[in-house]
């Protein structure tokens, strides 16, 4: 790859260039919408967990909406004068991909643009399938010990030639799937869509030329850099700052704490220009896990990881509505340093070190990153927000054919020093939960509820957002199966604001085989006429509890997202009447809350939850919690 230089982008019409930029952002969408209406899987088609991206010919990530993974395998093992037009390349091998693929589900196909016969661009999309084959359904074996039982390994390859399908790699492919029609049908919609994508790219080439187009290219991510510099980075002081948070399990060993540690170096200089710049540095992470948490983070110097923990940085813009605004491309890179510990971490994994469970330790280090800045900031920084976790059953449906059905259940997000945070969220963007039409049409069984979980926000002066309860009636016989974590930790707060409720599955609640299963499960097995009760995530508080005005109490209680005993041990706040006229006792309210200030000694800055002690030999906090 060619480095980001530092010299000024060519002069650029600023119509054109808000035309390019539109361009940009129109194609990715379009091409995200085509697959979303011509794949199969309900991963895919419903659930939208695949992303879209668009990259220069210098293998630079021009578009900022989403996430997507990296050119720099394909480049890699294809020079961009070996491709030619109709070429798709495709690979899923995590320790191929430079960074780019968490685990072997995330298939990723890759179309170069071509413009006057050379490659000028690349349209690119990776989505997570049913299944690649491996040890168990849905090819995420939570007991895995090695990448070789999660399924096929393919590193990069021509998929298409020319325009050609290479009919033997797809024969391989659907044969070693479990779901061999839908994978077939995502990977022709994934392809068709690059294609078109590329041909729209090639339009805008052709239309205002090569030269024009690069320059806007370069400014695109010139101004994405200028502005994190001016309005990101310049809101952290000075200084290194440390902090660290845990996964609980990785499915083989015993639960325990599994450390992820950031230093956060951020010097005034240094940077792009000799402006400001951060180093992240990972050293203190836990060697690798036995089982399958680990990341591959430490290729293309962390080019992957700086685009995906850099959305947190958007917090620290002047107001949410400028939040929004700010888009995370390949301007973002120069600013950021990463410093890796040697190889056999968690975040270094050593081939053939299992992967599937990778989110454990890829989504923490968000909320690692937010913490650590939370430090550096007095606190203004959001508590942490929920983690993607795969639940689903599978067996025979009504007609004795196999099935497969998994999605993604957000959760709550984090309380915020201005607001409260969200309700069941998706970390993945514009991803969500699968429809009840649909799978009670298509599965035997039948959602008897989906609803907000009570009291599982975190208490705080702005409460944590809630995570669902979703009640799944069995119809016929069938299997369980999780892959979560924050079972035993929780989200945390900050600043006085205390954790969320964690993640639980109970089957058969109230019933004779009333049961807790562990958050990581490959096969459960469920009798036909059984609940399974799954409650995510809760948003860490920000803030003191005590300090939430009476009203909001009230309100929580009138919208049930808190209950009348939550309001009394979270809130302190004691409540009569019912749940559409609750009545706040002010007098013993303020009596109550004056009893709680007087019985607590110095807190932590921030709450890990009483699951922390149970894995750290009775400790209630980390030496790095507090200032």
């Amino acid at each position: 790859m060619t480095a980001v230089t530092d010299t000024p982008a060519l002069n650029v019409d600023p119509i054109v260039l808000e035309i390019v930029e539109g361009t940009l952002a129109s194609v990715e969408m379009e091409v995200e919408t085509a697959i979303a209406r011509t794949s199969r899987s309900p991963m895919i088609r419903d659930a939208h967990d695949f992303r879209a991206g668009i990259h220069d010919r210098r293998l630079r990530k021009l578009t900022g909406r989403s996430y997507s993974a990296l050119v720099h395998p394909v480049a890699r093992d294809y020079p961009l004068e070996t491709m030619r037009e109709g070429d798709v390349f495709f690979h899923n091998d995590v320790y191929e991909s430079e960074g780019g693929i968490g685990h072997l589900p995330d298939l990723c196909v890759t179309v170069p643009v071509f413009h006057q016969g050379e490659v000028v661009a690349f349209v690119q999309a990776f989505g997570h399938h049913d299944d690649i084959g491996g040890a168990c359904p849905g090819s995420m074996p939570s007991g895995a010990t090695s990448v070789y039982e999660e399924g096929l390994m393919v590193p990069p390859i021509r998929l298409w030639d020319a325009g050609v399908p290479n009919e033997a790699a797809l024969k391989i492919m659907t044969r070693n799937s479990r779901m061999p029609e839908s994978l077939a049908a995502d990977l022709d919609a994934e392809c068709s869509a690059c294609l078109m994508g590329a041909a729209r790219l090639s339009d805008l080439f052709n239309r205002y030329g090569r030269e024009t187009v690069e320059a806007a290219f370069d400014a695109i991510l010139d101004k994405t850099t200028e502005t994190y510099r001016r309005e990101i980075l310049s809101k952290i002081p000075d200084g290194e700052y440390v902090w660290e948070d845990y996964a609980e399990h990785d499915g083989v060993d015993e639960p325990r704490l599994h450390t992820q540690r950031i230093t956060l170096t951020k010097t005034s200089t240094g940077g792009p220009g000799n402006g400001p710049k951060i180093v992240i540095d990972f050293t203190g992470t836990a060697p690798q896990a036995k089982g399958p948490i680990n990341h591959c983070g430490d290729y293309a110097d962390g080019n992957f990881l700086k685009k995906w923990l850099a959305p947190i940085l958007r917090n620290l813009a002047d107001t949410p509505e400028r939040m929004a605004e700010l888009d995370v491309n390949e301007g973002i890179v120069p600013l950021i340093e990463m410093k890796f510990p040697e190889k056999g971490t968690l975040l270094t994994p050593i081939f053939p070190a299992p992967t599937n469970a990778r989110t454990f330790v890829i989504l923490r280090l968000l909320g690692v990153l937010a913490g650590v800045i939370a430090k550096a900031v007095d606190g203004k920084m959001p508590a942490d927000q929920e983690t993607i976790r795969y639940t689903g059953v599978y067996g025979h449906d009504r007609d004795g054919n196999d099935y497969l059905m998994r999605e993604v259940l957000g959760g709550g997000s984090g309380g915020r020093y201005y607001a409260d945070g969200e309700d069941t969220i998706h970390v993945v963007p514009d991803s969500r939960n699968l429809p009840t039409e649909f799978t009670e049409s298509r599965f035997p069984f039948l959602v008897e509820r989906l609803g907000l979980a009570v009291d599982s926000g975190g208490a705080g002066r702005y409460r944590g957002g809630l995570g669902y309860e979703k009640q799944i009636r069995m119809l016929k016989d069938a299997n369980f199966m999780s892959i979560a974590d924050r079972s035993i930790l929780a989200c945390w707060g900050v600043k006085g604001g205390k954790a969320g409720k964690p993640f639980q599955v109970t089957i058969d609640a109230g019933g004779p085989n009333e049961r807790e299963v562990d958050a990581l499960a490959d096969h459960e097995p469920v009798k036909a006429g059984e609940v399974i009760r799954i409650r995510t995530t809760g948003g860490g508080g920000w803030g003191d509890p005590l300090e939430r005005p009476y009203d909001e109490v009230q309100r929580d209680l009138r919208w049930g997202k808190v209950s009348f005993e939550g309001a009394r041990t979270d809130y302190g706040v004691v409540a009569t009447g019912t749940k559409d006229e609750p009545v706040i006792d002010t007098a013993a309210s303020d009596a109550l809350r004056a009893e709680r200030r007087a019985d607590r000694g110095e807190q932590p800055f921030f709450d890990r939850g009483p699951g922390y002690a149970t894995l750290a030999a009775g400790a209630t906090a980390a030496d790095v919690d507090w200032l």
